[in-house]
Formats: structure tokens, sequence, C-alpha cells
């Protein structure tokens, strides 16, 4: 193909920088743009990486940094709110048998891998910047956008990987907006204790779950999960205190993480939301990955991993011919479509389960069902 073409990618979160990263790697002119000055390298305490994820992350060129960097492990535990464990089970290897299960680290941690790896492939990074306006009203195919900083240029795509909120999903008319499920989550980085080796999650107690996934060899993440409360009526300056009357009700490893939750400021207080754009993903020369157009609870935790494979597989077909026309985006719909919406729903249905006090409900075969479903290839 030829590699004359220009790409604006908006938003450097997963999404955005793998595809930056496969547009460069075949050549393509690639001008990176991020809202935040300081790169999401702050943001977020843990992140859960199952194997669909490790091989997208491995296509980058960047698993061996991910695998220094986190704790990879094989298996998920069941227990009582006490501590006492009912069952663990082995996780299902999505990304093939030569890579974990999963893998656990630090959000911040991954976020600069990719960054490296961005700032390495030679794109034009500019942080500090949001688009404007994208207009496709020229002649010829093309989106001319103007930027924040009062630049203009006109580029032969527009890759939207600008998260849940997204504007440039709001800029192309497509009206869909994430929706509330009706649960939150607490989350906090911590030490790990020794015994920590992979993900416990208990059911039960004055939370939905509380669970912990380990991130590294000192480092883990917690969550509790409970139904949401209105955000006005709770002070940042009392996340830790809200986390940790929830968290010490709680046993085995519990009491020594909970221990640990007393700085507000390292609390971070999340509603789950639902979001599925149907029809399609893109509007002319204007197309969208990611949280942009999906994103569900993290019952699965699949949520960076569809955006990778959405960047990995945009990349593949914009990289495998010159012709950037409607039929290769309605092709890259149908395919991620069919592999995400089951994730979505599946997800969703998990905590709906739960808010509906089901004690019947098939969580594990659900569970079994999806996950088996990404082992393939997106």
């Amino acid at each position: 193909m030829s590699t004359s073409r220009s790409v604006l990618v908006i938003g450097g979160g997963a999404a955005g920088s793998a595809a930056t990263i496969l547009l460069r790697r075949a050549g393509i002119t690639v001008d990176l743009i991020e809202a935040k000055d300081d790169w999401n390298t702050t943001a977020g305490s843990g992140i859960t990486l199952q194997g669909n994820a490790l091989r997208v992350l491995r296509e980058l060129g960047v698993w061996d940094q991910v695998e220094k960097s986190g704790f990879g492990f094989g298996s998920v535990g069941i227990t009582t709110p006490d501590g006492t464990v009912l069952h663990f089970a082995d996780d299902l290897r999505t990304g093939g048998d030569d890579l974990p299960a999963t893998v656990g680290m630090q959000r911040p941690a991954l976020q600069r891998i990719l960054i490296d790896a961005v700032r390495a492939s030679g794109a034009a990074v500019r942080l500090g910047v949001r688009a404007t306006s994208l207009d496709q009203s020229a002649d010829g195919p093309g989106v001319t956008v103007r930027f924040s900083d009062g630049g203009e240029r006109r580029y032969d795509l527009v890759i939207g990987a600008d998260g849940l909120a997204s504007a440039t999903r709001a800029s192309i008319g497509i009206t869909d907006r994430p929706e509330p499920t009706g649960m939150a989550i607490w989350r906090i980085a911590a030490p790990r204790p020794a015994g920590v080796t992979r993900t416990d999650l208990a059911y039960g107690g004055p939370a939905y779950i509380a669970g912990y996934c380990p991130t590294g060899e000192d480092t883990l993440y917690a969550y509790v999960v409970e139904a949401n409360r209105d955000r006005a009526s709770i002070p940042p300056a009392s996340y830790a205190d809200e986390m940790r009357g929830l968290a010490r009700h709680y046993g085995g490893f519990w009491p020594e993480i909970t221990a640990h939750i007393t700085d507000p400021q390292k609390v971070n207080y999340t509603w789950f939301d639902r979001l599925l754009v149907e029809g399609s993903w893109h509007r002319g020369r204007v197309v969208l990955v990611g949280d942009a157009v999906h994103c569900c609870p993290p019952t699965l935790a699949q949520g960076a991993a569809l955006s990778l494979e959405d960047a990995w597989v945009l990349a593949q077909l914009l990289t495998a011919t010159d012709t950037w026309d409607d039929a290769l985006f309605r092709t890259y719909y149908e395919r991620r479509i069919a592999r995400v919406r089951p994730v979505v729903e599946a997800s969703v249905q998990i905590g709906q389960w739960q808010l509906d006090g089901v004690r019947d409900a098939d969580v594990p075969g659900l569970m079994g069902r999806t996950m088996a479903l990404l082992r393939e290839l997106p």
C-alpha cells in the first residue's frame, strides 16, 4: 500500500497508542494528540490484562517490558467475606498457551511503556491539545482538523480514541452515551502481602464484591464494588474513610490491605457504565476505537483488551489496502461488534444478577462461555 497517507489519532490511551504504533510501523504518517498534559501517567491504580490483551501487546513489541513490570498468574479464587477459600479455578489462556492467562500491573506503568513505544515509533505527539472541529466538507476524501492551540491540518483519516466521554463521537453525530449500570467501584494501589499470588474475589458482606489483583513484586490493587451513590454526596476528602469502612468487614489478606487505605487522594471512585454503539463506528473518514464506542463493567476484565484489539484490527485493515472507504470501515465494525457485543452483554448481566440478588445465576458458566470466544483471533 501507499505510505504517503496521514492519520490523526485523538487520545493517547491504550487504543490510541496501539493504533499509532502499528500504523507508524507500516510507514504511515501519524500525529497523536492527547488532551492531558501528563499523558495519563498519574491516573489509575491497577489493571488486569488477560491473555487476549497480552497478545496485542506482544504484537506492539512491548510484551517483554509488560512481563517485567507486571505480575503474571493463572488462577482466580472465590472466598467468603472472612477470607475462607471456597473454590479456585485456572483461568483460560485467551492469548494462547505461550502467554500467561493474566498479568496484573500498575496502570501508570503500562501507560509509560506504551508512551515510550509511541515516541520510539516516530509519531508526532502534542500534549494538552484537543481537536476543536472536524471538517469533511472539502472536495475529496479527508478531514480538516482545527486544534485548540490554533493549528490546522488536513488528514486522510482521523481515529477517535478519546475514551468514554469522547468528543469525537459526539462531533460526528453519534448520539449514544454511556449509561450507568447501578454499580460503583472503589480502587486503591497498596503493598502486596506475600501470600497474594492471584486474584481473589469475596462475594457477600457489605459490598457486592471485594477483590484484589497482584500488580508487581511488591504491589497490588484492591477494589470494593457497591451500588452506586450520588457522587456529589461523597466528598473526595472522605474517599479513604468510605473505602476502608467497606473493606474492614473482609478477612484473609484484607486487614493487611485495609491498613494502607489512609490517603483519600490515592482512592478512586468510579461508577460502572455501559456503552455499545450499534450500526457503524465511523462517519466518512473519522473512525472510533475503544471506549469511545464500547465499555462495560470490569466483571470480565476485558475493557483494555477489547480496546487494544480494536486498534489491532483497524490497523490490519488500513495497512492492507490503499482503499480507505466505507466498505473497509464496515468490515472493521462487523468484525469487532460480533466479538465486543457478547462481552459487553455478559459483563452487564453478571452485575445485574448481583443487583437483583439472583442466587442461582450461572456466573461461572457465562464467564467460561464468553472467555472461550476470546481465545480466537479477533
